[in-house]
């Protein structure tokens, strides 16, 4: 019985792993908007014929939307969660390119307060909440909500709409994508759309195996531990 006991444990551990990346995995696909399956055949022919061109609808789920969230065809309800999808997705994106940076032992140098704690005292992972004092938490959210208000949304500060849904520029920076053909700029909308999908499933991945006590990264590196 004793020699059993660690095999139950890792059974138990590995169908717990299956059932939360399995439940992690179908989380975010019911909130992509790239594809539609809804219920009622008259309405899946409205969306269909809507949305079938849509940027992100492509092979291997191609339309893929089994909870009919934009099943009547709503173009403005479709803008407005591809909208969401795009600003998630790019977080994640941001998310990961910290955990990763920040588990691998790179910090800033010097004080994060006056008090003499050093960014090097700073864990990585969900541990950083914990150690990062008040004043700097503050000022993390302070600047997150000065973005989302007054930055990250098209048309601020009274620039010109944007070209596309999640076109941020705001007449301010443009990195040469004027000079891009129309070819060029969907496939790079299109790779951002699907990286942002992949981060979203990566970091919910690294979040909960960290919870776990399992690591996912090289060499058995656990943040927080």
């Amino acid at each position: 019985l004793a020699s059993s006991t660690p095999l139950l444990v890792t059974c138990n551990l590995v169908n717990s792993l299956i059932m939360m990346n399995l439940a992690a995995l179908l989380a975010v696909l019911t909130g992509s908007v790239t594809a539609f399956a809804p219920a009622q055949v008259g309405k899946a022919s409205t969306a269909l014929n809507g949305f079938e061109g849509e940027l992100g609808s492509q092979p291997p789920l191609g339309f893929f939307d089994p909870l009919g969230l934009v099943a009547d065809g709503n173009e403005a309800n479709f803008d407005r969660l591809r909208y969401v999808e795009i600003k998630h997705g790019r977080v994640a994106m941001l998310g990961i390119a910290g955990y990763l940076t920040t588990a691998a032992g790179v910090r800033l140098p010097g004080d994060i307060d006056f008090s003499g704690t050093s960014f090097d005292s700073i864990p990585a992972g969900f541990g950083a909440l914990k150690a990062i004092p008040g004043p700097g938490l503050f000022q993390l959210f302070a600047f997150i909500g000065f973005l989302e208000i007054f930055v990250m949304k098209d048309s601020a500060n009274g620039a010109e709409p944007g070209e596309f849904i999640g076109d941020f520029r705001n007449g301010f920076i443009d990195f040469g994508w004027d000079s891009f053909d129309e070819e060029t700029k969907v496939q790079k909308r299109a790779i951002e759309l699907n990286q942002g999908r992949a981060a979203m499933m990566g970091l919910l991945g690294l979040m909960v195996h960290e919870k776990l006590g399992v690591s996912l990264l090289p060499g058995g590196v656990l943040p927080g531990n």
